[in-house]
């Protein structure tokens, strides 16, 4: 993922403020986590409880970007602070998806089947999170939007979570993200299976 997307550039000057604090970059993820699974207890919740847990959604996201930020600018980047900071963003956004369709089957009239598509949707993220940041199928920066300096991640697009479910929209995007996220964790096994194209000596 870049480092220089449009939300770490919302977020860099509150970060270069507190960077003198003795605030830590774990400490900032361990918000971003309870941020995280307070959205997916918000959308669970439904009602005006999701509305407050996409708030808190977008809190989050902002948190995400917040500790690397913060790790770069103080030199406090490690692998273990890299793995705990992808271990709470796979859980914030695969939790969020289930807590929507948990929101959904108790808001009645669709039965079970929300909290399925919930689960599916979330596991398809965990699985994604692992391709992309474990096994590094593909350089997910490669398929980032640059326009005039601006750069928009892939992952970014996550920030519509909360406009879909204020707009009333959770449903058919639920459907959406239970079909687009194992087909792309299939189509990225799919890839991590082809032979990798001999080196020219």
């Amino acid at each position: 993922m870049s480092h220089d997307t449009l939300i770490h550039r919302i977020v860099r000057p509150a970060v270069r403020r507190i960077a003198s604090t003795g605030v830590t970059p774990n400490q900032l993820t361990t918000v971003r986590l309870v941020t995280g699974v307070a959205a997916a207890v918000g959308f669970a919740c439904g009602g005006t409880w999701a509305d407050l847990g996409g708030i808190m959604f977008l809190l989050s996201m902002l948190f995400d970007r917040a500790d690397g930020e913060l790790a770069r600018q103080t030199g406090q980047m490690s692998p273990g602070g890299h793995r705990y900071d992808l271990c709470v963003d796979c859980l914030c956004d695969a939790i969020a998806f289930i807590g929507i369709g948990i929101g959904l089957a108790l808001a009645g009239g669709l039965g079970f089947a929300p909290v399925l598509l919930g689960a599916a949707a979330g596991i398809g993220i965990g699985v994604l999170f692992w391709q992309l940041n474990v096994t590094k199928v593909i350089e997910l920066s490669r398929y980032a939007m640059r326009h005039r300096g601006v750069v928009v991640d892939p992952d970014d697009a996550l920030a519509l979570v909360p406009v879909f479910v204020w707009l009333g929209l959770a449903w058919p995007m639920l459907i959406a993200a239970a079909v687009i996220t194992p087909a792309g964790a299939a189509w990225l096994g799919v890839l991590a299976r082809r032979p990798k194209p001999a080196v020219q000596k």
